[in-house]
């Protein structure tokens, strides 16, 4: 791995989505990291004057550790486009398409990447009867870290049809995504691209200790186990290797990503299905892809900057290509 030249990094997080306080903690952790490498660091919780904060600063490159709208969305990255700033992880329109469900859907299951079935449906459908047939599961089209995700089974007490002051992501959202629930295990894979392309880093089963791996699940120590790596088949895990680097080609992901897989170890290979690609995955101490760089001998210092570094060549690479463009 190249040493990185001694840089000025504003690392970017906070904002004001759902999942401000684990940006928090990801921004953090990453600008400790870089200070400890050396790197002078600038950090930005961010609010509606960023755009002038960052200019200001003027930093040679900007850790994005922002996670849901608008960091996630290609709204800030749209923006440091426009202010020719340097910035980690995917681009606009990647961000754009993975952020949303069903576009994610529209772009992997036609390249043979598996994910469920299932319809977005406006949230005032559900008082009138389910969209599919129970269970199934309900969740925001374009929020991470499992924000208002609702399973309904028979025997939950959203009632039959679902009712209007029953607590739930209908309350909160005008349209959500109906998938098929798939029962099973809950796997996870990250992906770290260099030089030599995105490679796939190992599998980690989830093993929430109570009820399902949601937001609370996710960041509250104690309350899931990562088993890393998973004790699953060999053809299992390879596929999700497989899968995971696809999707992060399909969509054009960069820096890092990782993808969520669901899997019904009754069917086999049949049985995995990708949830999600998450194109800024958590840098938190509980947080997965430092936990599987870990295991594979990438300690949290190197992580970030392999980040930052990679975040550099891509912009070198697009500064070429302009020219080349500009030459022809």
């Amino acid at each position: 791995m190249s040493k990185l030249p001694k840089l000025h990094i504003a690392v970017l997080m906070g904002g004001w989505a759902n999942e401000r306080p684990v940006s928090l903690m990801s921004g953090e952790g990453c600008a400790n990291a870089l200070e400890e490498r050396g790197h002078k660091v600038t950090r930005i919780d961010m609010d509606r004057n960023v755009a002038a904060r960052i200019a200001e600063a003027a930093p040679d490159v900007v850790f994005n550790a922002l996670h849901g709208v608008p960091g996630e969305d290609g709204t800030v990255q749209g923006m440091l486009d426009l202010m020719g700033i340097p910035y980690t992880h995917s681009g606009l329109a990647t961000s754009v398409i993975a952020i949303d469900k069903e576009l994610t859907k529209q772009a992997l299951v036609p390249a043979g990447i598996p994910m469920p079935g299932g319809r977005v449906v406006q949230s005032k459908e559900l008082f009138e009867g389910d969209p599919l047939p129970r269970p199934y599961v309900l969740k925001p089209v374009n929020e991470g870290s499992s924000v208002g995700v609702a399973i309904v089974t028979d025997d939950s007490n959203y009632g039959n049809p679902i009712q209007r002051d029953a607590a739930g992501p209908w309350q909160q959202f005008e349209s959500l995504l109906a998938e098929p629930f798939i029962r099973g295990r809950e796997l996870t894979t990250a992906v770290i691209d260099s030089a030599e392309g995105p490679r796939a880093l190992t599998v980690t089963e989830l093993v929430p200790k109570s009820g399902f791996y949601d937001f609370d699940a996710k960041y509250t120590d104690g309350m899931t186990d990562h088993i890393c790596p998973a004790d699953i088949p060999d053809n299992i895990a390879a596929l999700c290797l497989d899968y995971a680097v696809g999707a992060h080609k399909v969509l054009g992901c960069k820096g890092t990503s990782r993808t969520d897989f669901r899997w019904d170890d009754e069917l086999g290979e049949q049985g995995l299905f990708i949830l999600e690609t998450n194109t800024q995955p958590g840098m938190t101490p509980l947080s997965l892809v430092p936990e599987q760089a870990k295991y594979c001998g990438m300690d949290y210092g190197d992580l970030v900057e392999a980040i930052v570094s990679e975040a550099l060549r891509v912009a070198e690479a697009s500064k070429t290509e302009g020219h080349a463009d500009g030459d022809s």
